[in-house]
């Protein structure tokens, strides 16, 4: 199930002092095994130091590109961040996950919109911080090409402009859709030309939906960043009377807060994983968290993140029950269907069954 391929990278470009674009390219017998949906994501592997790291970077460029590019912000020291913004060079080769991932933007095929409407365009916003605006790019260019009737309202928060990630691409959006897309600039320390001054806050988001686009009927909102970020947007489209179905987001970074889990958490439980229809069996202490013990077995389970941000290793309880530390990736609805995030779940039975297939 967690089949790395090879990919050459092909370009490296600078967008920010800390932050750089890697296009790798996609052999013509990968295109279909790359193929994505606006706003999905892929894993990189690579061993530094001798540790192998897996980390998840989301696709910047269009579905429609044969090469995939990803924008990868220096976040730490002698991990691979730093490796992609200091050693990386053209030429090499990275072992990288086909893409996944559930915030998405998926086009209206001619089937989904028969009983539409004819021509009824789609009116999206976005907000996002930082390093969140890389699915973004995607989408917002996914959304201004799938049809000429589109329009797309992005609000996007940075320190400066010197760390603005896809600035110039923006503003190259910007100059090609000048009456669909419209972009606003936030910069928390410095005040600049065209930009607004402060965090996106509560007024941020009122400016731009309340009043510069307050006869737009929004079909759906994304939204891109930090927790907090994310919680503040959120709330705000609510307190306006925007329906939460119509507001997708994914957390670029998260609290270290945990949610309440069951007290007793002593014991063992005998769990059986099913990947690649190959049934594993193994005993591990209910302390411990089902990745870490599936991992800890060389068992070759789905994972990036190890944070409960991304989605690449959940699994089906199909016996036994569990808990989640912390989930910002399921609903409510998917929870009661037995879906889980490993590397955040705890047994709470004596045995448990999971499943990696069945997602």
């Amino acid at each position: 199930m967690a089949q790395f391929h090879s990919l050459k990278v092909k370009h490296i470009d600078t967008l920010t002092p800390n932050a750089v674009a890697v296009t790798l390219a996609v052999p013509k017998d990968l295109l279909q095994t790359f193929a994505f949906e606006a706003g999905q994501y892929i894993t990189i592997k690579k061993e530094i130091k001798g540790k192998e790291l897996r980390r998840a970077y989301s696709i910047s460029s269009s579905p429609k590109k044969e090469d995939i590019t990803i924008g990868i912000k220096r976040v730490d020291r002698g991990g691979f961040s730093d490796f992609a913004n200091t050693k990386l060079l053209v030429g090499d080769t990275l072992d990288v996950m086909p893409p996944e991932g559930r915030f998405v933007f998926a086009p209206e095929t001619k089937k989904q919109s028969f009983f539409k409407k004819q021509g009824a365009p789609k009116n999206i916003a976005a907000f996002a911080a930082g390093s969140g605006i890389t699915p973004i790019m995607s989408i917002a260019r996914t959304v201004l090409d799938s049809d000429p009737k589109n329009t797309m309202v992005l609000v996007y928060g940075n320190k400066s402009y010197e760390e603005t990630m896809f600035y110039t691409d923006l503003v190259k959006l910007e100059l090609e859709y000048p009456e669909r897309f419209f972009v606003y600039f936030t910069n928390s320390q410095t005040r600049e030309e065209k930009a607004l001054f402060g965090r996106i806050d509560t007024s941020t988001v009122n400016y731009a939906l309340k009043n510069k686009h307050k006869d737009l009927d929004f079909d759906s909102y994304y939204l891109c960043g930090p927790e907090e970020m994310i919680h503040l947007v959120s709330d705000t489209l609510k307190d306006n009377g925007v329906d939460a179905s119509k507001i997708h987001f994914e957390l670029f970074t998260t609290t270290e807060i945990k949610e309440e889990l069951p007290t007793t958490m002593d014991g063992q439980t005998a769990l059986t994983v099913v990947v690649d229809d190959t049934e594993y069996q193994l005993t591990m202490d209910k302390s411990t968290l089902v990745l870490d013990a599936v991992l800890k077995e060389n068992i070759d389970a789905p994972y990036s993140c190890q944070g409960g941000v991304c989605s690449s290793c959940i699994a089906r309880i199909t016996e036994g029950g569990a808990e989640m530390e912390k989930n910002q990736i399921l609903t409510d609805s998917e929870i009661k269907e037995g879906l889980i995030l490993t590397c955040q779940a705890h047994p709470t039975t004596p045995f448990l069954k999971v499943d990696y297939d069945d997602v």
